[in-house]
């Protein structure tokens, strides 16, 4: 038999009652400790001179052990490591960012030939290559690779191009244009193992224990519910309301469904959530509930603004705009959930979302675009879709809601209602936007299988 697939999703565990003043002190202890280590990584081995030892990251932690901060903070090893590791990896997805960025520079370039593209992409790419370039150093290619890039070195020779040296000038120029130095001013949570924390019984109620900076002294928490785990959580400290959120990562078991057998092509709308090629909706509150978000993000803002001299305080406000942001998440997860209960697909084809614009001149309009949900929708759509055995396949979005789904020809026109101006097709327009994508993806799908 197959072993079971699972995947990772993460759950979450509440205090009972309020946490006292006397320990949520010290948790934001922790808290405040936790960022410092994270800011000192940050500064000391974010930059191209530590490119080399940042993989995989031991040196980093030797250097860390030696350089005395965890004396000087007196903070326990079980918090002062996962923070100094938690910078790593921030420093890695960094670094991963900017080269995905100069990439993206690279393919747009005009001036490069073929020759010059795949010189760049190769150096990028390879271990020890893109190191070397961007301190200086001769470049080093590993034994396996060697032949490959005398390949690629032999063809430049042979071909016009901007030069070997000319090449890596600009990788280094790219580098120090893209790449951020990292920085956290958040002192509102922290990273905790096994070793810092145990789930038990005080008195009567049912909590969690958490080690403090002083020796043999741990904080009791009681919890909503009973349940007890053995991973790495995460402490989300909440002081206005005297209140924790603990992140538990789990693994939960992915869902087979013998009958979900559907292909469905979907878009994703500002007012309505979902539209399917044939025209089914999901989410049609969505525009609404999210419009009482912006309008009271809005307001409040700019009564804040105004008052701000007189410091009126921002309490109430975060904690409607918590409830409000609770009802709206709570609405995507349940449409999510019908979509795909009642759609039972085996595949859903997804255009790709474009970037929020502020292009036009309704700041009202503009505020409420700069504001939507679609990252967390997307999100969401893709953990059910994991959990369900479903997969998402997304397509080129360009230019898919002007475009006949029928005869493929562009058209510019109404607002809602899409004319095709050749062979008179008439639907929604995010209708025709849902046929498109299934469209493409198959189109693009049989083109992979042919080539």
């Amino acid at each position: 038999m197959m072993p079971s697939r699972k995947i990772c999703k993460t759950i979450h565990q509440y205090n009972k009652e309020p946490i006292p003043h006397e320990d949520m002190c010290k948790l934001q202890e922790i808290a405040q400790d936790y960022s410092k280590v994270k800011n000192y990584v940050y500064q000391r081995y974010g930059g191209i001179s530590s490119l080399s030892k940042i993989y995989p990251g031991y040196t980093v932690q030797n250097e860390m052990t030696a350089s005395g901060l965890r004396s000087q903070l007196g903070l326990p090893a079980v918090y002062f490591y996962l923070a100094v590791f938690d910078a790593l990896g921030d420093i890695k997805t960094q670094w991963s960012k900017t080269k995905n960025d100069i990439l993206d520079a690279i393919r747009v370039n005009d001036r490069f030939t073929p020759a010059d593209r795949h010189y760049l992409r190769f150096v990028i790419k390879v271990s020890g290559c893109f190191d070397n370039i961007v301190n200086g150093k001769e470049i080093v290619v590993p034994k396996a690779m060697a032949q490959q890039f005398n390949d690629i070195l032999a063809q430049m020779t042979n071909l016009p191009s901007a030069g070997v040296e000319n090449l890596n000038k600009y990788l280094c120029r790219q580098v120090r244009r893209k790449l951020c130095k990292l920085h956290t001013d958040k002192e509102d949570g922290f990273s905790i193992t096994e070793r810092a924390y145990r789930y038990g019984m005080c008195g009567k109620k049912q909590g969690i224990f958490i080690s403090t900076k002083e020796n043999r002294k741990r904080v009791f928490i009681p919890l909503t519910d009973e349940n007890c785990y053995n991973k790495q959580l995460y402490i989300k400290l909440m002081p206005n309301r005297s209140s924790i959120k603990i992140d538990v990562p789990i693994e939960v078991k992915i869902q087979q469904h013998k009958d979900y057998q559907n292909e469905i092509g979907i878009s994703i709308g500002v007012w309505q959530m979902f539209t399917t090629d044939r025209g089914t909706i999901y989410g049609e509150q969505f525009g609404k509930l999210h419009e009482e978000l912006v309008e009271y993000m809005r307001t409040a803002s700019k009564t804040y603004y105004r008052e701000k001299a007189n410091n009126p305080g921002r309490e109430k406000y975060k904690a409607r705009k918590a409830k409000l942001d609770a009802r709206l998440e709570a609405y995507i997860n349940q449409e999510i959930n019908r979509l795909l209960i009642q759609e039972k697909p085996y595949k859903i084809y997804l255009p790709k979302l474009p970037r929020n614009s502020i292009a036009g001149h309704n700041r009202k309009i503009n505020y409420s675009i700069t504001v939507w949900r679609k990252g967390f929708i997307r999100n969401r759509l893709e953990q059910k879709c994991k959990e369900n055995a479903v997969e998402i396949v997304e397509v080129f979005g360009k230019g898919i809601s002007t475009e006949c789904s029928v005869c493929g020809a562009s058209t510019t026109g109404n607002k809602d209602l899409f004319v095709c101006s050749s062979c008179g097709y008439q639907a929604d327009k995010k209708i025709n936007a849902a046929q498109n994508a299934i469209k493409r993806g198959k189109a693009e799908q049989q083109h992979t299988i042919n080539k």
